[in-house]
């Protein structure tokens, strides 16, 4: 395994800067800009996936429901409380003193809207996946009460109300027929704590506090998200006052840059985990050497995860062997586990017909040091891996074409603690179960529909066995939230790992 060093980007960005202290501090104006490598082009969370949509929308949205990052338990948001009508129909009850950002009141029948459009296929929206697997149909029963129609009987209802679906006005997305599933991807009229002032996609968006806002609100008045792609550059703006919060910063790259006066190094635990899917079914090729359990016993073999964990990720990181986050209800950390072996997945290999090994394409979008490391590591082993290392649209189009034979991915879950953020995604009814295993797929969908703890426990326990056995996945570690802050921002941590920049104040 080969890994690259660089903290030397530290050393680039400190000339450039002459080791100069911040001259345009946050507290001075009270704005607080932050840094995003990934381009923000759509501001409309119900449309987009990742976590920076998920950082901004935490910022811009408020949902029925809160997850509480201490506990995990859920919390009345822009629902005040909630009642079972019987097990498959719920009433959610309304604060009466939520506004959207142009001042009008949301309605019991903006909520309804919100939820039957997403629940529509005409939705084409990246939030349908969470309800068309429960919802039947929401309807307003009073002016305060939205009573919510389930298709069967669904325990993580409220979960789901809680992780995805951000509130919109009714006709939001089009009346009469037409159609308009970019409406607030620009100009976005939500109810969370900050509201758009403008906004530049790709380059710069502005927010500013919504003193109307229903809860707590933000201490800082104020945020600018830039765009800025290197690391390098986003130091750079950090030492010389430009910017003040960056985060996804490499490890030795924030502990190096943690020598600087003017800058926090912030570290903590993240629900993130990365992972190989390995194409089992032969959606790629039906005669593929991933359909062979062999192979794919022989990829988990070949993989240093302990190292990866140390070198590449952080202190918070560990080497994981299951198809979900350790902390996680339901992740079962009694499935076998794949020791790292070489020797063994060369033989595996060729029990499986390919001594010589064979051509493997590898695709991945992000973290392109832990794919380079993964890649290494099964060259080492005979097989002749093409890292084909994309933008994340390419590998999703890719994916949903069935042209990819294994990629590697990441899942955070939303900062859910329960195996089904991560199972039902991955192993339900979607492009990214590339297992082909129905049986599989029917216990993940069992465990869903029960609401006794233990059962749930029981069929995860039976569903992370079958995809360690089959070994569908390669699971290498889990990730370590790193930021870098300046020394005047307090910047709270969540367990979750999930950045909630609403509850940032000044030193």
């Amino acid at each position: 395994m080969q890994f690259r060093n660089v903290a030397n980007l530290v050393a680039v960005a400190v000339v450039a800067t002459g080791l100069c202290t911040p001259a345009n501090a946050g507290p001075e104006d009270d704005t607080l800009r932050i840094a995003m490598a990934e381009e923000i082009l759509n501001l409309d969370y119900n449309y987009t996936t990742k976590r920076e949509y998920i950082i901004l929308a935490q910022l811009t949205d408020a949902k029925l429901f809160e997850f509480d990052p201490e506990t995990q338990d859920i919390k009345p948001s822009v629902a005040s409380e909630f009642e079972w009508v019987d097990e498959t129909t719920l009433d959610v009850i309304l604060r009466d003193d939520v506004k959207f950002h142009d001042g009008s009141r949301l309605k019991a029948e903006d909520v309804a809207y919100t939820y039957n459009w997403l629940r529509s296929p005409e939705s084409e929206a990246n939030a349908t996946g969470v309800v068309e697997r429960w919802l039947e149909k929401a309807e307003v029963v009073a002016p305060n009460r939205v009573r919510f129609h389930m298709t069967a009987v669904y325990p993580l209802v409220l979960r789901d109300m809680a992780s995805r679906v951000m509130l919109r006005k009714a006709g939001t997305y089009g009346e009469d027929g037409q159609i308009d599933r970019d409406a607030m991807s620009s100009a976005l009229v939500a109810t969370g704590p900050y509201r758009v002032v403008s906004f530049e996609p790709g380059t710069e968006l502005v927010l500013e506090r919504f003193e109307d806002y229903f809860g707590e609100k933000p201490a800082i008045e104020n945020v600018t998200v830039r765009n800025i792609p290197d690391i390098g550059t986003q130091q750079a703006e950090l030492m010389s006052g430009g910017i003040d919060w960056m985060f996804k910063v490499p490890e030795d790259v924030a502990t190096a840059a943690d020598a600087i006066p003017s800058i926090d190094f912030l570290s903590g635990a993240d629900l993130r985990i990365g992972f190989l899917v390995l194409d089992a079914g032969g959606w790629s090729d039906a005669e593929g050497p991933m359909t062979k359990v062999q192979v794919r016993q022989a990829v988990n073999h070949a993989l240093n995860t302990e190292e990866i964990a140390k070198f590449l990720m952080g202190e918070s990181s560990q080497a994981i062997h299951t198809a979900c986050h350790p902390a996680q209800f339901g992740c079962d950390q009694s499935v076998t586990k794949y020791d790292y072996d070489p020797q063994r997945a060369k033989e595996l290999l060729a029990e499986a017909g390919y001594p010589e090994g064979f051509p493997l394409d590898l695709w991945a979008y992000r973290d392109k040091a832990v794919a380079e490391a993964v890649a290494s590591d099964l060259t080492a082993v005979g097989i002749d891996v093409n890292l084909r290392y994309v933008k994340l649209e390419s590998l999703n189009q890719a994916r949903a074409a069935r042209e990819i034979p294994a990629y590697f991915g990441t899942w955070g879950s939303g900062g859910t603690a329960d195996t089904a953020a991560i199972a039902q995604i991955h192993f339900g009814d979607s492009d990214r179960n590339l297992s082909g295993d129905d049986q599989l797929s029917e216990l993940v969908l069992a465990a869903e529909q029960t609401a006794d703890p233990d059962e749930r426990k029981a069929f995860y326990s039976q569903a992370l066995g079958v995809i360690a056995d089959e070994a569908y996945w390669a699971p290498l570690v889990t990730y370590t939230a790193n930021y870098l802050v300046a020394a005047d921002l307090e910047f709270p941590l969540s367990p979750d790992g999930l950045p909630r920049l609403q509850n940032a104040r000044w030193k």
